[in-house]
């Protein structure tokens, strides 16, 4: 596959999502594209919540998550309006 075959095939896939995907598909692009650019923020953080990032990712990882999509649903029932 040629890069301008896989642009294309992008392109389509971007283009026939719905609104809300899209914007989901947005913000993981730009945290992909700005994951090594800037890690600043990191260092701010107090010990305490890095550690509670680390015991997140842990949780995850044990499937001892909730799904965004899960999420997502309950908080579109409980503020239908915004």
């Amino acid at each position: 596959m040629t890069v301008s075959d896989l642009k294309l095939k992008i392109f389509r896939q971007i283009d026939s999502l719905e609104k809300n995907r899209l914007e989901e598909f947005y913000g993981i692009l730009i945290n992909y594209i700005n994951e090594k650019k800037d890690i600043s923020d990191w260092g701010k953080l107090t010990q305490e919540q890095k550690q509670g990032i680390f015991d997140a990712i842990e949780e995850i990882e044990l499937g001892k998550g909730i799904s965004n999509e899960n999420v997502m649903s309950k908080i579109r029932k409980k503020y239908p309006h915004v």
